[in-house]
């Protein structure tokens, strides 16, 4: 994480290397309409030559040395004010981040008009400190985000990369109110790089062992409850569901169970379900070699599910969760599941399994029973489970299926939200027919 710091005083007066400032769709006014008056209407002549309109992202960057306290200005659009939302500055503070970063900028700070900040200016109810704050740090966290633990140093040319940031309040009276917005933006960015570091250790690291290991280090650490069921005990709960998909893999299967108590006793818990397959080759039903490395992000809905119990223990929220990962390596090798195998689940339901790349709801399918032991307030599933939901849906949203409508709306404003988009898609009571087999009870494909 980098270090990040809040601060008040005259804006023009603070040292940076760069000062970032945002600005939407219309003409400077305010503090750029003062910076403009420096710098001799150089932000005017651009918005004049429509180099910088203020669109949503779009950059304007000047030289300042000697005019401000900062060694230059980065000015960075977020659209249309009627549009302006958390997201939009998010966007804009990562897009100002990297800009800054790539012109090998090593301290930044960050200022938003709170007039220009649209909807987001006001806290929303049961929100803590600022959320322009939180905005702002989130984007500019996130957007700088980088995996080098598998680089050697480059001595001749090390990369560079921001080493501190600070986000500028209108005022001292807002300071407060700012620092709670960057504390808690930055628990949610601490959470959310630790899952991206787990998703981008290859295969050969991130095995499942190396999966339940990173739960206990984080339980530890957040003081919540991790226990890790092993392969002996999966076979004494029936899970031949799961176990089944572990079988062509010398990497032991784990089952990961995290339990964090923020509520009451007697409250029913949430429940999160998360798939962990640490490389997935397909096991029998081989996938083609292109792209086959990114199957060590099979494991995203298990990683985020970690994330996720981390993010809700360090923001002490007052509710119960609990995290289940189901985690194996699907391989290929001489004990593996072959098409038209039968699988006997926890449940006592039978499986056929018609192609062994349906691999991730064979897993889930133990872990759902698992939790239903919980009496689960509500029960969510994260999975990189089907290839089809990109054609569906593109990469601009994930794909919301489930049988709790209110639960199914809630998630998809949470999304809106958060700029992590959702999309129902349906669930007909001809499905759940399509998956009945002539042999045994279910098959893991449909036609």
């Amino acid at each position: 994480m980098i270090k990040t710091s809040v601060k008040a005083g005259d804006v023009l007066k603070h040292k940076s290397d760069c000062l970032i400032l945002f600005s939407p769709e219309s003409k400077p006014a305010g503090l750029l309409k003062q910076i403009d008056g420096l710098l001799n209407g150089a932000l005017t002549a651009a918005f004049q030559s429509k180099r910088f309109e203020g669109k949503l992202n779009q950059t304007f960057q000047q030289s300042v040395r000697g005019l401000m306290g900062a060694d230059s200005i980065l000015v960075v659009g977020l659209g249309k004010s009627k549009d302006v939302k958390e997201e939009q500055i998010r966007q804009a503070s990562g897009t100002g981040a990297k800009a800054a970063e790539k012109s090998r900028h090593r301290k930044i700070a960050m200022f938003l008009n709170e007039k220009d900040a649209g909807k987001s200016a006001k806290s929303k109810k049961k929100q803590t400190g600022s959320p322009i704050a939180a905005a702002l740090v989130e984007g500019a966290q996130l957007g700088l985000y980088h995996f080098d633990q598998y680089k050697s140093p480059d001595k001749d040319d090390p990369p560079s990369r921001i080493g501190e940031i600070t986000i500028l309040a209108p005022s001292k009276p807002k300071v407060n109110d700012y620092q709670k917005g960057v504390d808690q933006a930055e628990k949610l960015c601490e959470a959310v790089i630790a899952t991206r570091d787990l998703q981008h250790h290859p295969g050969n690291t991130a095995t499942p062992a190396f999966l339940a290991k990173a739960a206990q280090t984080m339980a530890r650490k957040h003081k919540i409850t991790c226990k890790i069921l092993e392969k002996k005990d999966m076979e004494k709960l029936g899970m031949g569901s799961l176990l089944g998909v572990a079988r062509g893999s010398h990497e032991p299967p784990k089952f990961i169970v995290m339990e964090y108590k923020g509520g009451k006793a007697k409250d029913k818990p949430v429940v999160i379900v998360g798939k962990g397959v640490t490389f997935d080759t397909v096991g029998i039903s081989l996938k083609p070699g292109a792209s086959m490395d990114e199957m060590k992000f099979d494991m995203s809905g298990g990683a985020v599910t970690i994330g996720t119990l981390q993010a809700v223990a360090s923001l002490k929220l007052k509710v119960n969760v609990v995290g289940l990962v189901p985690t194996v390596e699907n391989m290929p090798g001489g004990s593996a599941i072959k098409p038209g195998d039968i699988l006997t689940a926890s449940n006592g339901k039978t499986i056929e399994v018609l192609n062994t790349d349906a691999e991730g709801r064979l897993i889930l399918a133990d872990a759902l029973v698992y939790a239903q032991r919980y009496q689960p307030k509500v029960l969510i599933d994260l999975a990189t489970l089907t290839g089809a939901v990109i054609f569906a849906l593109g990469h601009q949203a994930a794909a919301a299926v489930g049988t709790d409508q209110k639960l199914i709306q809630k998630l998809i404003q949470c999304g809106d939200t958060t700029g992590e988009r959702l999309w129902q898609l349906p669930l007909y009571e001809e499905f759940d027919k399509a998956t009945k087999s002539a042999i045994p009870d279910l098959k893991n494909i449909t036609s």
